[in-house]
C-alpha cells in the first residue's frame, strides 16, 4: 500500500440546513443519494455547461445540526469555488468556507484501506484509484504508519493516475474550456443524467442523448520521452489533440476522436514534438471504456 499528501487538492466545506439541497441543485453529481463515509464525483459547470471546476464531495458528521459536507478540489480553484458558491447561496441555509490553510488531501492506494480516525472515502471515479483521506500534511506519517502505507511521492500518484486513465483539470484539459463528456465525467461517475436541473444541465443532457461528443480524454502510450503537457499531436500534418500530463511512458490525450480514429485505421502514426505515441485503447476512445489498468 502507498500513500501521499497531494498539494495539488484543497478542502471547502459546506454546511448547513439546506446544504445537501443546495448543492444538488448545482452539481453534475446527485448529492440527494449521498451517505456518510460515500463520495461522488462531480462538477460545477457554467451556463453553456462547460467546467468550472471538478472535485470529490463526501458528507462527514456535523456538529452543530444540519450537514456537512467536503469538497476535495484543486486548491488552485478553492477560493474562487468558495466565493461561487456564497454567491449561489442567496438565502440557503448553508455556510461555504474554504478550509485549504488547514486541511488537504492524502491518497492511499495498493491496498484495502481501513478506518481512519479523519474523513476518509473511496475515489468513486475508477476502481483501482484507492482512496482520500482529509488530513493536514502533518498527519501524514501516523496515517500511513496506522494503515501500514508506504509514504511515497506524489509523482507516483501521477504515475497511477496516468494508469487509470483518469484526466487531471488543468493539464489534461483546461477548466473553462471543456465539457463533461469530453474529459469523460460521464464514464467516471460523475454525471447522473436522471437527476433533476442543476447549472448546465441542458447542455449536458443534449450532448449525452445526442451521441455529439467529438473530443474524449485517452490514455496514449509513449514510445520515448514525454511531450510537454499542450503539445499539438499530429496524423501526418493535420492535428487531432492535445498532448497532457505523462509519466513512465503513458500519458494522458485530449484527441479528435473521428481524426484520431481515421489517423489509426490508415495506419497513420500519431506524433508529438516529433515524437510517436499510440491510443491505448480505442474502443475507449469511440465507445465505452473497459474499467481496466492497462
Amino acid at each position: 500500500m502507498k500513500a501521499t499528501f497531494l498539494d495539488d487538492r484543497g478542502v471547502v466545506q459546506v454546511s448547513g440546513d439546506d446544504a445537501r439541497k443546495f448543492l444538488n441543485g448545482l452539481f453534475t453529481t446527485d448529492v440527494s443519494k449521498l451517505h456518510p463515509g460515500e463520495a461522488r464525483f462531480g462538477a460545477l459547470l457554467t451556463p453553456q455547461g462547460k467546467i468550472i471546476v471538478d472535485f470529490l464531495v463526501t458528507q462527514v458528521p456535523a456538529s452543530n445540526g444540519g450537514e456537512r459536507f467536503l469538497l476535495d478540489v484543486p486548491r488552485a480553484l478553492a477560493q474562487a469555488l468558495t466565493d461561487k458558491l456564497n454567491v449561489y447561496k442567496l438565502r440557503a441555509k448553508v455556510a461555504v468556507s474554504n478550509l485549504s490553510d488547514q486541511l488537504g488531501v492524502i491518497a492511499v492506494w495498493d491496498g484495502a484501506v481501513g478506518a481512519t480516525p479523519e474523513p476518509s472515502f473511496t475515489d468513486p471515479r475508477h476502481e483501482s484509484l484507492g482512496a482520500r483521506v482529509i488530513a493536514s500534511q502533518g498527519a501524514l506519517q501516523d496515517i500511513a504508519g496506522g494503515l501500514g502505507a508506504e509514504v511515497v511521492t506524489a509523482d507516483a500518484y501521477e504515475a497511477h493516475r496516468i494508469d487509470c486513465a483518469v484526466p487531471r483539470g488543468g493539464l489534461d484539459f483546461m477548466y473553462g474550456d471543456a465539457f463533461p463528456h469530453e474529459t469523460n465525467m460521464d464514464r467516471l461517475h460523475g454525471v447522473d443524467i436522471g437527476k433533476g436541473c442543476y447549472v448546465g444541465q441542458e447542455v449536458v443532457s443534449r450532448m449525452h442523448h445526442r451521441g455529439t461528443t467529438r473530443t474524449r480524454t485517452a490514455k496514449v502510450l509513449l514510445d520515448g520521452p514525454s511531450p510537454e503537457p499542450g503539445t499539438p499531436i499530429l496524423a501526418g500534418e493535420k492535428s487531432v489533440g492535445t498532448m497532457g500530463s505523462a509519466s513512465q511512458q503513458k500519458g494522458m490525450a485530449l484527441l479528435r476522436i473521428d481524426r484520431a480514429t481515421e489517423a489509426m485505421e490508415a495506419g497513420t502514426p500519431l506524433t508529438a514534438g516529433g515524437l510517436t505515441l499510440r491510443v491505448a485503447d480505442l474502443e475507449a476512445l469511440q465507445g465505452a471504456p473497459k474499467q481496466t489498468v492497462a
